[in-house]
């Protein structure tokens, strides 16, 4: 284990009571990049917040959820029909936990900048529950999404965030591609 990851993990575990470390790095994280200049507290704040958000989306746990983001939380790109505040996240992981049970997030790469932090994942499981009227056949899921988190106070207020829905429906049968 690197000591990024080591040092990352014990972020995570001491964020997540109850959790070991070795639960609380279930997450990976591929390549963390931290601009210079931020101070260390900051830093720390910031990857405690974001580790536990990204916790909460690759297990659906919502004592990650409700560790990192702030009371008055806004969620910029709001799809349609997600409730908008801390309550959106939890909501979207419940419908898309129902379609795909095994669920799973991996940060592939994770940009520290001041008050913003940017995450790049690839999220994978297999589609075995329902979406809208498609039933899922256990086939695999594997796709992309990137989220600009905003945090102040080690909370995350604001995100914004673009998923790479089109593969995603294509390997789930409910978009198909005319040639």
């Amino acid at each position: 284990m690197t000591s990024t990851v080591f040092a990352w993990s014990l972020v995570a575990a001491a964020l997540l009571p109850g959790k070991t470390v070795a639960q609380a790095a279930d997450v990976g994280i591929a390549n963390l990049v931290i601009a210079s200049g931020v101070p260390t507290a900051q830093r720390d704040a910031d990857l405690g917040s974001v580790r536990a958000f990204y916790y909460f989306w690759d297990t659906g746990n919502e004592d990650g959820l409700k560790t990192a983001l702030a009371t008055g939380f806004v969620d910029h790109t709001l799809p349609e029909g997600r409730p908008q505040g801390p309550k959106g996240p939890a909501f979207a992981s419940r419908m898309f936990r129902a379609a795909v049970p095994d669920l799973r997030v991996a940060i592939e790469k994770m940009i520290v900048a001041g008050d913003y932090v940017t995450v790049h994942m690839r999220f994978t499981g297999h589609f075995r529950g329902t979406m809208g009227a498609v039933k899922g056949a256990g086939q695999p899921v594997d796709f992309i999404a990137t989220d600009l988190l905003k945090i102040t106070d080690g909370r995350i207020t604001d995100n914004w965030h673009i998923e790479d829905n089109l593969t995603l429906f294509k390997q789930m049968g409910i978009a198909k591609l005319a040639m």
